[in-house]
């Protein structure tokens, strides 16, 4: 699998691409905003690891023109403690973040969990989900809302396709995390929050369908009764 690293700190790229490259990727490291998103946005790259502050375009503006244009995974790298910066590339389309300093063998963990959820699947008779207004085709991987087609990275996807086949039940944060991220959640890690309100604002219908079950977890309604029920 081909990592691209952008961040403006050589130093840090060239310990991380040969920890990296002992891991078993193949690396590539791009050093200025612009020249990071040209690369990015080019094929044969599997994952992005991006910086936020960078010369030319910063994080922020190379992601945002990445998800106009590609569906490929990106994992932020933010200041430890800039909650904002964290919210800012989850909102976004980044598909997780890691605050600096962090260690090497975690990030590795983190590429791998997202890249299991990218990686092809075997070929399946395709099946069809209807809940609640809401269809989701495995086969085609499209979903529709209100008869309208909604556009979801694989990301989200994937989270509504668990959300929907457990229609009625209540999923914890920890075990979405755990499926999605292979690690457990920490009151502070708001990723499966932030992905999980994108799905909402792009079926349009707000906590009708997916609610929040407040110190547990969410809830995809079968009905709209479901929905109005404490």
């Amino acid at each position: 699998m081909r990592i691209l690293l952008v961040d403006d700190d050589a130093e840090l790229c060239s310990l991380l691409g040969e920890f990296l490259t002992r891991e078993g990727f193949e690396v590539e490291c791009q050093h200025e905003g612009n020249r990071g998103l040209e690369r990015a946005s080019a094929d044969g790259v599997d994952l992005v690891v991006l910086d936020v502050m960078l010369p030319g375009l910063d994080g922020f503006e190379i992601l945002r023109r990445l998800r106009q244009r590609s569906k490929v995974p990106v994992i932020m790298l933010t200041a430890r403690g800039e909650d904002v910066d964290r919210i800012v590339g989850l909102e976004l389309g980044a598909d997780d973040y890691l605050p600096k300093p962090f260690n090497p063998r975690e990030l590795a963990a983190r590429i791998r969990a997202i890249l299991r959820r990218y990686a092809p699947r075997p070929a399946a008779p395709p099946a069809r989900l209807e809940v609640n207004g809401v269809v989701l085709d495995t086969g085609t991987r499209e979903v529709i809302s209100i008869g309208k087609p909604v556009d979801l990275t694989t990301f989200e996807f994937d989270i509504l396709e668990l959300l929907m086949r457990s229609a009625g039940r209540v999923l914890s944060r920890d075990a979405l995390m755990e499926n999605f991220y292979n690690r457990k959640a920490t009151a502070f890690d708001r990723s499966i929050d932030m992905h999980i309100s994108h799905i909402r604002k792009k079926l349009g219908r707000g906590d009708g369908l997916i609610k929040t079950i407040r110190g547990v977890g969410y809830q995809f309604c079968r009905t709209p009764e479901d929905a109005a029920a404490e």
